[in-house]
Formats: C-alpha cells, sequence, structure tokens
C-alpha cells in the first residue's frame, strides 16, 4: 500500500483520527495541574592533607596536588551507590527512610582543583536539609571507608556552605511532556483506529481495488 493510500484513508476518517485526540485533550485541560516546584541545595567541600615531608616549604607542592585527587575522588564517590546508602543509614539513624536509589539519582557532583561541590535535588524543602545534612556528615567524618590514605586525616573534608534550600520552578519539558505524551499517544490509536476499520470495511471505493481482484472496469461513473 503507497502512502498516498494511506493518507486517503486518514483522510477519509478523519473524524476518528481525531477522536480519541479531541478527548484526550480535553481531559488533559481539565485535569492538568503544574508540577510542584523541586529544591536544590548547592554545597562547596575543601578537600586537602597536611604536609609530611622533611620540609613543608618544599613539599608545599604535593599536599596541593594531593588535595585536588581527594575532591576529584570524592565527586566520584559520592554519585555512587556505596555512598548513597551509606547516606541512607545515617538519614535511618535519625527516625527518616529514604530509598539509597533516590538519594543516589538527587546527587550530582562537580568539582574545581582543591574544592569538591555537590548539587542536590529533592522535592521535600524540608527533607532536603536532613539529606544534605547526612552527605556532610558522610563526606567529612567517613572519608577513610572509601580512601585509605586518609585514615587519621579528620578532617580531611571541610563544609563551606550551610544547607540551604532554593526553590527550582519545573522547566517547560517538564511541564509540556506529560500532556505531549498522552496526546502523541490518543493520536496514535485514532490513526490505528482508522486503518482497522479500512482494513475490514468491505466497500469497495477506488477502481484500482477492482482490478486488484481482477475485474475489468468497463466505465466511471464520475463524481459531481
Amino acid at each position: 500500500m503507497e502512502l498516498r493510500l494511506y493518507w486517503k484513508v486518514l483522510l477519509r476518517r478523519w473524524w476518528l483520527v481525531v477522536a480519541p485526540v479531541l478527548v484526550v485533550a480535553l481531559y488533559v485541560a481539565a485535569t492538568y495541574t503544574s508540577p510542584g516546584p523541586v529544591y536544590q541545595v548547592v554545597m562547596r567541600f575543601a578537600a586537602g592533607t597536611k604536609p609530611a615531608g622533611l620540609s613543608e616549604d618544599y613539599d608545599r607542592y604535593y599536599p596541593w596536588l594531593t588535595s585536588e585527587y581527594v575532591a576529584n575522588g570524592l565527586a566520584d564517590v559520592a554519585e555512587t551507590g556505596v555512598f548513597a546508602q551509606a547516606v541512607a543509614s545515617r538519614l535511618a539513624e535519625a527516625g527518616l527512610e529514604v530509598a539509597p536509589a533516590a538519594i543516589q539519582g538527587a546527587i550530582v557532583t562537580d568539582n574545581a582543583q582543591s574544592i569538591l561541590v555537590v548539587y542536590l535535588t529533592w522535592p521535600d524543602e524540608t527533607q532536603i536539609v536532613a539529606v544534605a545534612d547526612a552527605i556532610t556528615a558522610e563526606l567529612t567524618g567517613n572519608g577513610a571507608a572509601y580512601f585509605p590514605q586518609l585514615e587519621g586525616v579528620e578532617p580531611a573534608v571541610r563544609p563551606l556552605d550551610i544547607p540551604t534550600p532554593v526553590p527550582l520552578p519545573p522547566g517547560l519539558r517538564t511541564q509540556l511532556m506529560g500532556p505531549a505524551i498522552k496526546i502523541g499517544l490518543a493520536l496514535a490509536v485514532g490513526v490505528a483506529l482508522a486503518l482497522l476499520w479500512h482494513y475490514l470495511d468491505p466497500t469497495v471505493r477506488e477502481a484500482a481495488e477492482l482490478e486488484e481482484l481482477g475485474l475489468d472496469i468497463l466505465a466511471e461513473i464520475p463524481r459531481k
């Protein structure tokens, strides 16, 4: 079947294509509510170690270089499932049950030289502070669990910011994605119904359909 024939089928039963879209569009318009805001906390941490050589002046370069490695390594650690599980355990001890997967998905990290930056995005303004405090406690108090060379260097990581939730309005993509998916599915259903109706309809509408059956066309009555 050529594409133009599909197009003719859809035009012939356009109402069947439009009907599901119209019903879903009315439903979406009547029930749509704008997504609530999410909250974000940005926390910066200074990472470093003390000089351990014969001369602090001579070895000054190496502690600074090490601090960059520590910040970079902890940035990667903070996005792992092991870290999320440790944070969830701290929250559980405080009486707040949070799934580790939710914590892992809410953390994005970065590092600038010796500064570790943690971005935490959370839907609840009250809980986000508790989660941020648990992240801070894990980074500052349990670094040696991830890097043994930090054993005995306390604190190797120091917080530089007080967790302060900032509301983030939902983006345009978030607001439109739900209705767009519903209307798109309705359009697909409408097209499928139109094609199914054509498949089941025994009516002959085109001369080419008779020729496919082996019948000769002697004459056609033109439309007025």
